[in-house]
């Protein structure tokens, strides 16, 4: 499954949920330095969906807030109340 996610580094704590023009809002901690912030939204993307973090890969925008990622389950309805979820 492909989806797009919008990245916010610097958060107070790594929160997976809410929408940001279509994207699924993914908060981290880590800053946007030296690619840390793009690997610890894949990390939290992965635990959102439960599934390993090797099953999670970035397609795009490496050094954008906005990327594309592969997950290699077929989830809707778990992506569907991330999306639905506030913050």
């Amino acid at each position: 499954m492909r989806i797009s996610i919008r990245v916010r580094p610097g958060a107070s704590r790594t929160h997976v949920g809410g929408t940001y023009d279509g994207a699924l809002v993914v908060a981290v901690a880590q800053r946007a330095v030296d690619g840390k912030a793009t690997e610890a939204a894949l990390a939290a993307v992965a635990k959102a969906f439960g599934v390993r973090k090797r099953d999670v890969t970035l397609v795009s925008g490496a050094t954008s807030r906005n990327k594309v990622v592969d997950i290699a389950i077929d989830a809707p309805d778990r992506l569907a109340e991330l999306l639905r979820e506030e913050r």
